[in-house]
């Protein structure tokens, strides 16, 4: 069983929540908060594996609920909420989802998957995989990536390569390039090792992204990718690329 806890300070929107959650039999309600501090009092007594937490309350908002009990120690949160203006810092509080009021059958549901998924990778896993929530934002896959005027969320499926830029990474999306404030070899441990692949030291491309691979004299070479860049890979980190080229 997923025990589970709500927290809003509206008993309507409570209620919304414990009636979807009631046709998912592996969910258990343990409980409800209508504030900040009870929230944060019983998430301590509780224990839950799952917070469906509002942002906007009374005393304490869901931010600082997170701040109180602080991001290592909270269970699995999906935040909902009427304003999509926080969704930004939701992720980068480490949230699975965000849900906006008022939602339907079907985007409760997708909710209901991830979480099913993400506790089902057991405790140590799971334990990984909120380490990594800092720059992968849940199963949909995608990155906080701070550009020049705004924080922005990059699907993984937007991205052509990354290159190393001193204790940032330099994300090239779609004739974008936006950094994260992570280096490159912490970033490629967060990224799917089938999709991903490191060239160079200084350079991780999307494989699916290589359109041609021209070989040197040393066992490295330069790889083309489709939006034009021409980016070079060393003997070290050539066999990703051979891999690759024999699926």
């Amino acid at each position: 069983m997923i025990r589970t806890l709500i927290i809003d300070d509206e008993p309507l929107a409570r209620r919304a929540v414990r009636q979807s959650l009631a046709g998912f039999g592996d969910f258990e309600m343990v409980g409800e908060a209508g504030h900040g501090a009870e929230a944060v009092a019983a998430i301590g007594v509780l224990r839950p594996d799952l917070v469906f937490l509002d942002v906007q309350m009374p005393e304490m908002d869901g931010f600082g609920v997170i701040e109180a009990i602080g991001v290592d120690a909270m269970p699995l949160v999906v935040f909902v909420t009427a304003f999509d203006a926080y969704a930004v810092r939701a992720f980068e509080s480490e949230a699975l989802d965000y849900l906006l009021k008022p939602f339907d059958d079907q985007r409760f549901g997708r909710v209901i998957e991830r979480v099913r998924r993400q506790i089902g990778t057991g405790d140590g896993q799971r334990d990984g995989q909120r380490d990594g929530m800092r720059s992968l934002l849940g199963g949909r896959g995608r990155l906080v990536a701070r550009g020049d005027r705004a924080t922005q969320l990059v699907r993984l499926d937007e991205i052509d390569w990354i290159s190393a830029a001193g204790d940032y990474a330099e994300v090239h999306a779609g004739g974008r390039s936006l950094l994260i404030h992570e280096p490159l070899t912490s970033l490629e441990t967060r990224l799917p090792q089938a999709a991903f692949a490191r060239i160079h030291r200084a350079a991780i491309v999307r494989l699916d992204r290589l359109v041609e691979v021209r070989p040197g004299t040393h066992g490295d070479g330069v790889v083309r990718l489709a939006c034009g860049a021409e980016l070079r890979f060393s003997r070290r980190y050539r066999e990703p690329i051979d891999v690759y080229l024999t699926r």
